[in-house]
């Protein structure tokens, strides 16, 4: 499987555009990804399919 990022690497969500940052790969093409919550003020995570991201600039 190749991987199009690396952990550590800023990406950005095809949907809301939300900055993220890669934690870890899971398997079929996961990628559990952080990003900071502005409502709340808190650090999120979640798992996110690996073609509904692209880099970020």
């Amino acid at each position: 499987m190749k991987r199009l990022f690396k952990k550590g690497e800023r990406v950005r969500s095809k949907r809301d555009g939300k900055v993220m940052e890669v934690l870890k790969y899971i398997k079929n093409k996961m990628v559990e990804v952080r990003w900071f919550d502005l409502t709340s003020k808190e650090v999120r995570t979640n798992k996110i399919k690996e073609n509904n991201l692209s880099k970020a600039a």
